[in-house]
């Protein structure tokens, strides 16, 4: 079908119409940037065409070059058979206003922990200026630690990661942004390789549990395996950061953790912590936050 397609396929908006009829076809899993077939063949071919990813109308329908509707085709091709998610096609996934780099070697950032960086969870922290370390547990390809350094401009950011592959993607990212100086990329098993204390701790640690990893759609089984996966309930490694952050906090410091859907499972399994959940963009508590003192049970 996709070699017919190269025949008759003419401009932006057939190649639209075409995408996401065939996603839909094959019944593609979505959730590493979109939501949708529409919305994830409308970004494949702004991105491929090299358009402005919000500005799709104007160019519906251009006259486009064989090699321009290949090369789009060319990718719709491995999204459908391969089921590869979109951001490893093209190297490229965001985060709020944030690019980074991404390939088979990191989870694709889609934490909602950086929605509550900076002025959210400032009751918190305080003054942005006042935050002088940050640490990035789990960082993948280092998305979280270069938005703390971006919200935090006087903090030295430390981004630890067991997976030297990861950490060899963070460097791209925090190289691209020019953070070297600031961004410090540590190979560790959470805090095993860290010493010193925190302002603020951050982690997106692997979460998923037993049950839900055995049935990921084949676009999830595409990201590493050791980022996803984490025991029976999902909670090994949040139990860890819970046990050993208060020794890498300082007063008043501040816990913002990652759990996905396992509130529930979270909350029963430590009903002595008083979890805070932010308000996140899609109405769901996926992120909690604790102080050092309520981690001691000394407020």
């Amino acid at each position: 079908m996709f070699a017919q397609a190269r025949q008759h396929l003419r401009t932006p908006r057939d190649l639209l119409r075409f995408c996401t009829s065939r996603f839909n076809q094959a019944r593609l899993s979505f959730g590493h940037g979109s939501d949708n077939a529409h919305d994830e063949a409308a970004y494949l071919i702004l991105h491929t065409l090299h358009l402005p990813l919000d500005t799709l109308e104007p160019y519906l329908d251009a006259a486009l070059l064989p090699e321009e509707i290949d090369a789009v085709l060319s990718l719709a091709e491995r999204r459908v058979n391969e089921r590869l998610p979109m951001a490893y096609l093209t190297r490229q996934a965001w985060q709020g206003d944030f690019e980074f780099y991404v390939d088979e070697r990191v989870l694709i950032p889609r934490s909602f922990i950086y929605e509550q960086l900076g002025e959210p969870i400032a009751p918190w922290t305080g003054d942005s200026n006042h935050i002088r370390r940050v640490l990035d547990l789990c960082t993948g390809s280092g998305c979280l630690a270069i938005q703390a350094a971006c919200h935090y401009p006087e903090a030295q950011v430390d981004a630890a990661d067991l997976s030297p592959e990861a950490l060899e993607v963070a460097a791209i990212n925090v190289a691209n942004y020019g953070l070297e100086e600031r961004v410090r990329l540590i190979k560790s098993d959470l805090f095993t390789n860290l010493s010193g204390t925190y302002d603020l701790i951050i982690s997106n640690p692997p979460y998923v549990n037993a049950e839900s990893v055995a049935a990921l759609p084949a676009e999830y089984l595409h990201e590493p395996e050791m980022a996803l996966g984490s025991g029976e309930d999902g909670l090994d490694a949040t139990r860890q950061i819970l046990q050993h952050a208060p020794r890498f906090l300082n007063p008043r410091g501040v816990l913002l953790v990652e759990i996905g859907h396992n509130r529930e499972a979270l909350e029963a399994a430590f009903p002595h912590l008083p979890f805070f959940w932010p308000e996140q963009s899609d109405g769901g508590s996926s992120v909690f936050l604790l102080t050092r003192e309520q981690l001691l049970g000394e407020e």
